[in-house]
């Protein structure tokens, strides 16, 4: 499973309606706003990457980038705006047992590679977190132990944005740690000397691009966040580092 956390309305289904990147980002002969825009400060859900068109997916990583769209005409152009949180989700091969811990995959040697190659570095590099969501056992599944309230969840979450709105109050228009630029990235997202060391063996093991080392940061801050920390501490770092399951050796055959 995919997961790219870059705010909540509700928005259908996009793979019946993104067939296009006109219907997924805007635009036409009398620009119109695209579903991203149509789910700004809001959540799109993209179910099953892989089989939407690449072109499509493509045309995604300057919104993403920069949370507006531009959309240029002969003698005008028109801004809409971007701001959402992206939420995706695919199976890890075309039959759905690559990796799987029981089952063996169906699929044709170089076929897995085919199918995750449709979700190219750079739309990868711009989602923030990769999570890969194993089978779940009858043991768990059967199991009646309660875990934890959502209402003890949600009010963690709201501390966190709290420490956040604080941290932001100066910066006109940032409310988050995903908005921060590379200069707020410098100020706030400073890990001690034993989390340098550790982010600097998964950049060379893993082959992390810069762009990911910024979200590997945003996501290492807000986990903090979570815990009440001030400082980024290296548990912080390596929680977020392992949020990034597609970075990782072992996907795409």
């Amino acid at each position: 499973m995919l997961i790219g956390c870059f705010h909540t309305s509700k928005i259908q289904d996009a793979f019946d309606t993104c067939k296009s990147d006109v219907a997924l980002v805007g635009g036409g002969t009398y620009p119109q706003p695209g579903e991203i825009s149509l789910s700004h400060n809001g959540v799109l859900f993209l179910d099953e990457l892989p089989e939407f068109k690449r072109t499509v997916l493509e045309v995604m990583r300057q919104p993403l980038e920069d949370r507006t769209i531009t959309i240029s005409r002969a003698k005008f152009t028109v801004d809409y705006p971007a701001s959402t949180m992206l939420i995706s989700s695919m199976n890890p091969c075309p039959c759905g047992y690559y990796n799987h811990p029981e089952k063996d995959c169906l699929c044709a040697p170089g076929m897995v590679q085919k199918y995750l190659s449709k979700i190219s570095g750079p739309l990868l590099d711009r989602i923030d977190i990769h999570i890969e969501v194993v089978p779940v056992t009858f043991d768990k599944i059967s199991n009646t132990q309660l875990s934890e309230k959502s209402e003890v969840i949600r009010a963690r979450v709201e501390k966190a944005r709290q420490i956040q709105e604080e941290r932001f109050k100066d910066e006109e228009g940032m409310h988050c740690n995903a908005q921060m630029s590379s200069k707020l990235l410098r100020k706030y997202c400073q890990p001690d000397e034993a989390g340098n060391a550790l982010l600097k063996t998964a950049m060379e093991k893993v082959g992390l691009s810069a762009r990911a080392y910024d979200r590997i940061l945003k996501v290492s801050r807000t986990i903090a966040d979570l815990a009440g920390s001030e400082n980024i501490e290296s548990d912080h770092l390596a929680e977020a580092i392992q949020y990034r399951s597609l970075d990782r050796d072992g996907w795409g055959g």
